[in-house]
């Protein structure tokens, strides 16, 4: 069932892309205007002068903080641990077309600069997620957006996934993880193949009406190249980056500490990473971009904002203290307020490059 639409929180988004899920606090001019309807009191200061609303492809977001795909699984995993509702959105762990048993354990392992994950994908398939995980999404998220993660093997899985999630009305849009490996094309991943990346983009793109984004590697020989193949084929915002492939090793067993042996590597030591693909993303392409990679706090999000990001996605730091998202939001809202800023979106892009 589709949710109940906020009297408040009249479409601000514009055009077909809002779902009709309810938007609050209101938005209007890129600002947040409704005070009263921010859920979380570590920021309540921010909503009076109403400085985080954002507003991407289509959508109005409270704020610019998500929680990025795998960090929150469908959300019910993170209830009662963190108030989903506070922040500007989620995006869902992956869904398939089939269920994944995934990588085998052990799939995460800490080290000195962040994480190193091979979950290998797992996820009960979209019928699954269809009959339990988007009505608990539609029940208990009114305010945080929520794009659902499309993964898929062969260039038609994307767009059947996204066919198939079209008419759950829980969902604000598409984020298309396009590294994934194309097993009908030799394992080369679609981002790194740009006939494929392009077909891709175009077939989800006829399937939805709804804003999709597509997740970009930090490891493409061309990450802006990738970047523009994506909008021309339909992307309405893309999210930089995903993680980064590494392998730790145990010394005392002389083995991967993974199941799977080497993994996705997130965490602090991808901040730059990503910061740097954004302001290169940003310069050459007009859609918003979500950014993520080693976010922790405040300081680390405004990086990505003032390189170009529209939104800004929490992973690692969320799996390790479930309340950094909403003490990130708190902190950009005191940042606003000491710099006198009426709204976020004045940063976004000011990045001064040395002469």
């Amino acid at each position: 069932m589709p949710r109940t639409p906020d009297p408040v929180a009249t479409s601000v988004a514009g055009g077909g892309a809002d779902s009709g899920r309810a938007v609050s606090p209101a938005v209007a001019d890129g600002r947040v205007t409704d005070a009263s309807r921010v859920p979380y009191a570590a920021a309540a200061h921010v909503a009076a002068d109403g400085s985080l609303g954002i507003r991407a492809a289509g959508l109005v977001f409270q704020n610019p903080i998500v929680l990025a795909a795998g960090t929150a699984g469908y959300g019910r995993e993170l209830e009662g641990v963190i108030d989903l509702d506070a922040l500007g959105g989620l995006v869902t762990k992956a869904v398939s077309l089939e269920p994944r048993a995934g990588a085998p354990a052990p799939r995460v392992a800490e080290f000195a600069g962040g994480m190193i994950n091979a979950v290998g994908l797992a996820n009960p398939g979209v019928e699954e997620v269809l009959r339990c995980e988007l009505p608990w999404l539609a029940r208990n998220l009114r305010r945080a957006r929520v794009l659902a993660n499309v993964v898929g093997f062969g260039i038609d899985d994307f767009a059947d996934v996204v066919a198939r999630l079209e008419d759950a009305g829980e969902l604000d849009g598409y984020e298309l993880n396009v590294s994934c490996p194309n097993v009908k094309a030799g394992g080369l991943e679609f981002g790194a193949d740009p006939k494929a990346l392009a077909a891709l983009i175009t077939r989800a793109r006829g399937r939805t009406t709804r804003p999709i984004s597509v997740k970009l590697s930090p490891t493409l020989p061309d990450i802006v190249g990738s970047a523009r193949v994506a909008v021309d084929a339909g992307a309405d915002m893309l999210t930089l980056v995903n993680t980064l492939p590494g392998l730790i090793i145990d010394v005392d067993r002389r083995r991967p500490v993974l199941g799977f042996g080497s993994g996705g590597v997130s965490g602090a030591a991808l901040l730059p990473l990503g910061v740097l693909a954004t302001w290169k993303v940003t310069r050459a392409v007009q859609v918003p971009v979500i950014g993520v990679g080693g976010v922790a706090s405040g300081r680390d999000a405004l990086q990505y904002l003032m390189a170009g990001a529209t939104l800004v996605g929490i992973g690692t730091a969320a799996m390790r203290e479930p309340r950094v998202p909403e003490r990130v939001i708190a902190e950009l809202g005191r940042w606003c307020s000491k710099h006198r800023l009426k709204s976020i979106t004045e940063i976004i892009g000011t990045l001064e490059w040395p002469q």
